[in-house]
């Protein structure tokens, strides 16, 4: 006679209540596939500094015509100097993201990850190929208009966002 048969069904009830509760605990370790909620942040970060020190050039907002995201216009104007402004560090799935720009004649000539998941081998192979990918979309859109790379959506989400606060915090 088989051993789950009649005969014996303590034996029965036993082993299919240790399968439910595997599951649901197989279940519950699952990780959700959203996006964490941001936490408050700890203390704020710095959102800009003047790269060019002694500025003697003046305001800053130069801004007589092409503000937005038309990037036809040569630039051939005067120029408000070189300034550099870090956006906000950006909490991802996976560990912070943070991004430096440096802005110079309204323009963006330079944007620079300055935190982002490097902990294990696989964030460092991701964020290899992805960050350079990221700053070249950067520069060619003059903004945060920027496509995800694949396979490193939350990068790409944590860049953007902090390229966003950069950007904003540049007046651009």
């Amino acid at each position: 006679m088989h051993p789950l048969r009649k005969s014996r069904p303590l034996r029965r009830v036993v082993l299919a209540s240790a399968g439910t509760v595997s599951a649901f605990v197989l279940l519950l370790s699952l990780k959700p596939h959203s996006l964490p909620e941001p936490a408050a942040a700890p203390s704020p970060v710095p959102s800009s500094s003047v790269g060019a020190p002694g500025g003697s050039g003046g305001s800053g907002s130069s801004g007589s015509g092409s503000s937005g995201s038309g990037s036809t216009g040569s630039g051939g104007g005067s120029t408000s100097g070189t300034r550099t402004v870090t956006g906000e560090s950006v909490q991802t799935r996976w560990g912070p993201v943070q991004v430096r720009v440096t802005v110079a004649g309204g323009r963006i000539t330079d944007v620079t990850a300055v935190t982002y998941p490097q902990d294990n081998p696989r964030d460092q192979q991701i964020n290899s190929s992805a960050l350079p990918e990221l700053r070249s979309e950067a520069l060619r859109a003059q903004g945060a208009d920027i496509d995800t790379v694949s396979g490193a959506t939350y990068t790409s989400d944590g860049y953007r966002e902090s390229l966003q606060s950069a950007l904003d915090a540049a007046g651009l």
